[in-house]
């Protein structure tokens, strides 16, 4: 079995978590965790929609789509299921499906092959991006709640999108020697995912949320944008930036020396563009 097969065979499963364990008494009451791991939910369970997106793109690159299919996502349809699972035993009431519907109609309009970058290596590059902002996120939802279940479920997700970043990564690397792209180019491609991405995807999905949750304050933007800047803060305050900086900047292939010096300073973008 080679490694790719090793990793799927291996790979964890929803059964391997006791929710039974959970204190629900204690957790229910947190409407920030609510809103945290429901809208993260929401946007694992659209993943589908980029990787037809991605199948189409490296049609003919068999090993790349064959794993975008197989595993990238298959793991990234169980993370949505498995938030999703939470959010059912802690508040049950909530009507998840009828919810998901309305944000899917909505998410599924910022999903479109044309959005691609123009070449392989360049997409890529991009995909590295979005797995360094998810796996930085979910090692902050991890590190930011003291409820052993959902710290076990943010911490295996956390370590798959950094397998898939490891995937992403390895494939731009093949298509950056083929393309014969220079710093300029890949910089560019970088920055363009950074500004697209800028909470994007989270706001979506809250739109959606808050509307079933407090259906009377649905069109009230200061009471969402209040739920968001304290979301915001429970992950800026967890943040491992210096992993996620590193991540995102190692397409570029700086030189040590540089990479040292820009790092604070990219830290401090990071902030502002996703948190602000």
């Amino acid at each position: 079995m080679n490694k790719e097969g090793r990793e799927m065979h291996a790979h964890w499963k929803i059964s391997d978590l006791d929710f039974s364990q959970i204190d629900i008494a204690h957790v229910r009451p947190d409407e920030n965790l609510f809103y945290l791991v429901t809208c993260a939910s929401f946007v694992e369970s659209g993943s589908d929609l980029y990787t037809q997106n991605l199948v189409a793109y490296y049609g003919d690159e068999p090993e790349i789509s064959n794993w975008l299919h197989d595993q990238w996502e298959v793991e990234e349809l169980q993370h949505g299921q498995a938030l999703r699972a939470y959010v059912n035993h802690v508040w049950p009431e909530f009507e998840w499906e009828t919810a998901y519907r309305s944000f899917l109609d909505e998410y599924s309009t910022y999903c479109k092959v044309e959005l691609l970058e123009p070449s392989k290596a360049l997409e890529m590059a991009a995909r590295c991006v979005v797995e360094a902002g998810t796996a930085t996120l979910y090692h902050a939802l991890a590190r930011s709640t003291d409820e052993p279940v959902l710290r076990d479920l943010a911490s295996r997700i956390a370590r798959d999108e950094v397998n898939h970043y490891k995937h992403f990564f390895r494939y731009f690397r093949r298509f950056r020697q083929q393309e014969g792209l220079g710093r300029r180019r890949i910089f560019g491609a970088l920055r363009r995912r950074i500004m697209e991405m800028r909470n994007e995807d989270a706001a979506c999905a809250l739109r959606h949320v808050h509307k079933m949750r407090s259906p009377e304050l649905a069109n009230d933007p200061a009471r969402r944008q209040k739920i968001s800047a304290k979301m915001n803060k429970t992950v800026r305050t967890n943040l491992s930036a210096d992993m996620a900086i590193k991540m995102i900047m190692r397409p570029l292939d700086l030189p040590a020396t540089i990479q040292s010096l820009v790092t604070y300073p990219a830290t401090q973008i990071m902030n502002r563009v996703f948190f602000r």
